[in-house]
């Protein structure tokens, strides 16, 4: 199965940006907003469907989401990053606000359920990376979610055994945080990481992470 990886962080820490060094041949990029990414993107283009060629897939429909992880791998794909994974969430929300009752959380739920659980169908090479919005709740910081399902039901923190969360320090400076602090959900497995704040770089970042599993 392939390696799930969750980066919390407010608009503005980083999380992002942390893909500045991945190399465009072998990375993904799923998009729920169509946004340029906050670096200089020369080689990063738009997925072309028919010559299988490109970085950029703009999508917020939670079965293709599915269906791009699935078949990303067979184009050489090794890192795939779902950015601001929360719109998907938040859109099929706003597009579904007139319904009413309970019925359509659980759907939701399902929907972002069926995303993550598509990882373990990808190769062990394969690093699916969640870039997620946080969001405080009785001063513990956690992925921001739609409706109460996803935090009562499943926990989406959770189904991911590396959870990192993106820091801006006073002098402006961009880390992830490897260790938890007592009131947020970060975690990685013993001895990934020996300091708990590290470079946002995500390229090597995802180079410990398969160095530590083997693959």
């Amino acid at each position: 199965m392939g390696i799930p990886v969750m980066v919390l962080g407010e608009s503005g820490t980083g999380k992002s940006t942390s893909l500045r060094n991945l190399d465009p041949n072998s990375t993904l990029v799923i998009q729920p907003i169509n946004k340029r990414l906050p670096f200089r993107t020369s080689d990063w283009h738009a997925w072309n469907s028919e010559t299988k060629v490109g970085q950029l897939v703009h999508s917020d429909n939670w079965q293709y989401i599915c269906s791009v992880i699935s078949a990303a791998p067979s184009y050489g794909k090794t890192q795939i990053i779902i950015d601001d994974f929360q719109y998907v969430m938040a859109h099929e929300y706003m597009r579904r606000s007139d319904e009413t009752g309970f019925k359509k959380f659980t759907e939701m739920a399902n929907h972002i359920w069926s995303i993550v659980m598509a990882c373990e169908k990808t190769p062990d090479n394969v690093s699916i990376y969640f870039m997620q919005h946080t969001e405080t709740i009785e001063g513990k910081i956690k992925a921001k979610t739609i409706g109460k399902m996803l935090d009562e039901k499943i926990t989406l923190e959770g189904m991911f055994s590396i959870v990192f969360r993106s820091i801006v320090n006073s002098d402006g400076e961009h880390f992830f945080s490897t260790k938890n602090c007592g009131f947020d959900t970060v975690k990685t497995p013993m001895d990934m990481f020996s300091e708990p704040l590290i470079d946002n770089d995500l390229q090597s970042i995802d180079q410990t992470i398969k160095q530590y599993f083997g693959v």
